[in-house]
């Protein structure tokens, strides 16, 4: 089946794909997509709100939207990576559930009761320790430091990717990065310093 031709621009009718057919390509893709990078995102969710149930429902949110605008991302990307377009949907869906979570009241650590029990075990208590250290550390940056540590370290995105996800440009992201770093250095060295 072929597009009827315009006589007057002298172009050849491009053939015309079925509905059903171009449907099913466009899903297979995006099935591709989702495959190939549920694990980042779903781990970009985890960094950004501290919890798995949220980091799922933020995952699933995150695919959607993407599902919702995938054809239109296929165009403008110019073959380019998806990847940090989706962490880009994930980074806007989560500040809407921060917004959306500070409006909502919060039950306190002290309300929630004991933990059951511990590990004994003294070098994981110190690993936990430091983790949490470190975590509430990043915790403590702007938030545009704290977005590319974790699409750095904990999605192993490479500066460019980062730089779209974040939109700016590869310079100014590899000095937010820098900055990042050296911000952290010092909060984990002061915090550390504190505990002394």
């Amino acid at each position: 089946m072929d597009q009827p031709a315009d006589p007057a621009s002298g172009e050849t009718p491009a053939p015309l794909v079925p509905p059903s057919a171009a449907k099913a390509r466009l899903d297979a893709e995006f099935s591709d997509l989702y495959r190939a990078h549920l694990r980042d995102v779903y781990s970009y969710a985890y960094y950004r709100v501290g919890n798995h149930h949220d980091a799922e429902d933020l995952t699933t949110q995150t695919f959607l939207q993407a599902y919702r605008h995938f054809e239109r991302a296929q165009r403008e990307s110019a073959g380019r990576l998806l990847r940090p377009w989706l962490i880009r949907i994930a980074h806007n869906l989560a500040a809407n559930y921060y917004r959306d979570r500070s409006r909502r009241p919060q039950t306190s650590m002290e309300e929630a009761g004991p933990l059951a029990s511990l590990h004994s075990t003294e070098a994981l208590v110190e690993s936990r320790d430091d983790l949490q250290r470190i975590l509430r550390c990043v915790g403590r940056l702007p938030d545009d430091r704290r977005e590319a540590l974790i699409m750095r370290f904990a999605l192993g995105m490479d500066n460019r990717e980062i730089a779209r996800a974040l939109g700016r440009s590869d310079g100014a992201t590899k000095v937010l990065l820098h900055r990042a770093i050296r911000q952290l250095e010092g909060l984990v060295a002061t915090e550390e310093g504190a505990s002394a």
